[in-house]
């Protein structure tokens, strides 16, 4: 088959053929209803039809180093242009096109698909994946910094820092995450502007996503009692047990004890302070918990507040251990930031709307990643964090730029079944259960001042000149 037959052949499938791995799990369904929901599917015969601009924002995500051009070219995301007169047929597409193509579908049909993978990929592995009949998730924030632009300060604001205010607007955004795949169940996420737009603002977006009979692992910056309470309580303050939760315990928090438990393990009262029951007048003054003291060799006392009261049912023990399984969610964050976006924080889009689905995209990427992870693991005999995400994400993108275009067709299959045995070589060994060496600081922040980050009025000349 020669290679305008190759290229027509892939036109006319759901899926451009760099993407025919990451088509097979995300179902072509997904994306043709998302953009007739949003109504930004293309009516028309485009170069860069609806349906192209949403495997071409994935493209973004997958491959962070690469210009947007680039990603279109390279993986074939643009349909072939008509002949020239008296010359053959080309692929053509002036730059600005490609914008426009991405303003036109926006981001809410990339939202839209993110969530049906959520729905059907992060839940179900959380449920396959229980402690003691729960299923666990981790929550928490992070920032990401957006080009500099106008309309993105305007948006998403430059926040204060220790030192002033920071060199480039930011946005927050807050992850739910199935903690034993690192699939993100959902993602909320808004501007830096300071009050009322902090991670207790956007987490209770979350809340509402957590399905029942389930424990979720925070920080203690989330902290919020009232919130709390209504999650295990019903109307008439009767305890539910449906969404549970568990975190460490402030250092100035102070508590009531009701009853002794085992050493170490104690049912507390916590006060509900006047300023939770002003904004909810529903709230007690008071709700019970369960705090468990435990200590790992070589650092300090810790303790753990948790909505699990039953002590023979969740013993004090294994609740201490689970809580560090918290930190499968700021791994996650690492692999998504320092592997993904390769520690280039700053997104490439320069109006708000362009931000929302880029940040879309790349959560899709990463829960697409993660799902064929699954699949190395399972076929592996492994859990999932034995498969490493860095090199898997690495693989995944050389097929992506190479075989897909490097093969005919008939022997597509065959490589894209082949890529799983591929990825089974990249089992990492069993993590270790202790600290070889305690934690410290290694790399001290610069004392030099740092850029205001605002742009120089028109007709000043620099200093020194």
């Amino acid at each position: 088959m020669d290679f305008s037959a190759f290229i027509q052949e892939i036109l006319q499938s759901d899926v451009p053929a760099a993407f025919k791995r990451f088509g097979r799990l995300l179902d072509a369904q997904w994306v043709e209803s998302a953009l007739e929901e949003t109504g930004t599917a293309s009516v028309r015969r485009r170069k860069l039809p609806a349906e192209l601009v949403v495997w071409l924002v994935i493209g973004m995500g997958l491959f962070r180093d690469r210009a947007i051009q680039e990603v279109v070219s390279h993986l074939g995301l643009l349909l072939p242009g008509q002949k020239e007169k008296g010359g053959k047929g080309k692929k053509t597409l002036v730059p600005s096109a490609i914008p426009q193509a991405r303003y036109r579908v926006g981001a809410e049909p990339l939202e839209k698909i993110f969530s049906r993978t959520a729905e059907k990929w992060a839940h179900a592995e959380a449920d396959k994946d229980r402690w003691r009949g729960l299923a666990l998730y981790g929550m928490d924030g992070t920032t990401l910094r957006v080009p500099d632009t106008e309309e993105n300060r305007e948006t998403f604001g430059l926040p204060g820092t220790g030192s002033g205010q920071a060199g480039y607007p930011q946005v927050r955004f807050m992850g739910l995450m199935a903690l034993r795949s690192h699939l993100l169940a959902e993602v909320v996420f808004g501007p830096c502007l300071g009050k009322k737009t902090g991670e207790q603002t956007l987490v209770r977006d979350l809340w509402p996503i957590v399905p029942d009979n389930s424990l979720v692992i925070v920080d203690r910056g989330l902290i919020n009692y009232g919130l709390f309470y209504g999650l295990y309580h019903n109307d008439d303050g009767e305890m539910t047990g449906r969404k549970n939760w568990l975190t460490r315990a402030k250092k100035n928090a102070q508590w009531k004890t009701l009853k002794t438990l085992a050493p170490g393990d104690e049912l507390v009262e916590l006060k509900l302070g006047h300023e939770l029951r002003r904004q909810d007048p529903n709230l007690p003054e008071t709700m019970v918990a369960r705090a468990i003291r435990y200590e790992v060799r070589g650092y300090q006392p810790q303790t753990l507040l948790t909505s699990l009261i039953d002590a023979e049912s969740y013993p004090a023990a294994e609740v201490a251990a689970l809580y560090h399984e918290r930190w499968e969610l700021e791994i996650g964050y690492d692999e998504l930031k320092t592997h993904m976006l390769e520690r280039q924080e700053t997104l490439r889009s320069k109006k708000p709307e362009g931000i929302r689905q880029e940040i879309w995209g790349i959560m899709l990427v990463y829960n697409l990643v993660r799902k064929e992870m699954l699949e190395v693991a399972l076929e592996a005999g492994v859990i999932p964090r034995r498969v490493s995400f860095r090199h898997s994400l690495q693989l995944i993108r050389i097929f992506c730029l190479v075989e897909a275009w490097t093969m005919s067709p008939g022997n597509l299959p065959k490589r894209l079944g082949g890529l799983v045995d591929m990825m089974g070589l990249l089992i990492l060994p069993e993590r270790r259960s202790e600290r070889r060496y305690e934690r410290h600081v290694k790399i001290k922040e610069s004392h030099y001042k740092k850029n205001p980050g605002r742009p120089q009025k028109k007709g000043r000349k620099p200093r020194g000149k």
